[in-house]
């Protein structure tokens, strides 16, 4: 099969043919319909440390098109998605259920024994498998997993039909927070956003108002349009100064909920979050249930997210495309069709 493979930091990605996986007992092979290209695997291809021959892509949908042994219940042809996780199953995460929090997780896409969707097909265990309803497109399924974070991330957050929510970036977790925001009843939904591309789309995907933070100042432009500071803040662009950002323009006892990953140092005033008696919370990945209630939220057509696709590459578009999105900063979700239209 055709897939693109990483080299290392410092070369394009490559299109080689490779074997197709095996789907070992308790797996199935699935025949890779949209692979969603996601900024961690932007930043792994920055700054390198996988082996060669990895093949990133653990966003995807496709239909199954062979079954290892002990799957019973899933047949050919079933449009599945896959939660993306294999955890050890013996720290003390895994032993109460935690597998997100997994002490030793490997995610599908960031190894050479969990081979990712950037090709034509993939291996996943069954216990990881979601069905896709026949009336949610590929497009839309194989956004199930950054939506799923956008979802968990907003749960954590106490919205009542009267709450005031800030969303901080709108990449495409921050433009998932601002729908599942709004899912949760929230008065208004703001977005702050320094790219002008974005904001538009932040009001595409449902934001009552959107702020350009570089226009003046944040906290008062927040009241201008809602009346009041934020009740929750979702920071879902993980650069340092961010989380002292929301802890200065929240209500007193307002929730912050941190998805952004941040890979550096950052910091904030102890004593400023302490005098409002702030609630700041992180949330790291996603649960089954996650993935159930996003594509619950598809089916019905409760949850829209096509302003998010920014358009779908071949695979052979994949290494010139990957390199200029890891300098880009337009567009949101670009997503890949290994079928070549197959599927």
């Amino acid at each position: 099969m055709r897939a693109a493979v990483y080299k290392s930091a410092e070369l394009p990605l490559e299109i080689r043919d490779i074997d197709v996986p095996v789907a070992e007992a308790g797996e199935v092979l699935i025949q890779v319909a949209r692979a969603g290209i996601c900024g961690s695997d932007l930043h792994v291809k920055e700054y390198g440390g996988q082996p060669e021959g990895v093949v990133f892509g653990h966003e995807y949908a496709g239909v199954v098109t062979r079954l290892g042994a002990g799957t019973e219940g899933w047949s050919v042809g079933d449009r599945v998605v896959s939660l993306p996780i294999h955890p050890c199953g013996t720290c003390d995460a895994c032993n109460v259920g935690k597998i997100a929090l997994c002490e030793k997780i490997v995610f599908t896409g960031f190894s050479l024994d969990h081979s990712g969707a950037y090709a034509e097909y993939a291996a996943a265990p069954a216990h990881s498998l979601h069905r896709v309803p026949n009336n949610v497109g590929f497009d839309a399924a194989a956004m199930v997993e950054p939506l799923s974070v956008s979802r968990r991330a907003v749960s954590m957050a106490p919205i009542t039909q009267d709450s005031v929510v800030l969303v901080i970036g709108t990449g495409p977790i921050g433009a998932g927070a601002v729908q599942f925001a709004k899912l949760a009843g929230a008065r208004q939904v703001i977005v702050s956003e320094t790219s002008q591309e974005r904001r538009q789309l932040a009001l595409d995907v449902g934001a009552s108002a959107v702020i350009d933070p570089a226009a003046g100042d944040l906290g008062e432009q927040l009241k201008a349009i809602a009346g009041r500071l934020p009740d929750v803040v979702i920071e879902a662009v993980g650069v340092p100064g961010l989380i002292q950002q929301a802890i200065s323009v929240c209500a007193y006892e307002a929730t912050i909920v941190v998805v952004g990953a941040c890979f550096k140092e950052d910091h904030f005033m102890p004593a400023q979050a302490l005098s409002h008696e702030l609630t700041i919370r992180f949330s790291n990945c996603y649960t089954h249930e996650d993935f159930g209630a996003v594509i619950e939220a598809l089916a019905s057509g409760d949850l829209d997210p096509s302003a998010i696709h920014t358009g779908t590459l071949t695979l052979d578009e994949v290494p010139s495309a990957f390199d200029a999105l890891m300098t880009s900063k337009s567009g949101c979700k670009t997503l890949i069709d290994p079928s070549g239209g197959k599927l």
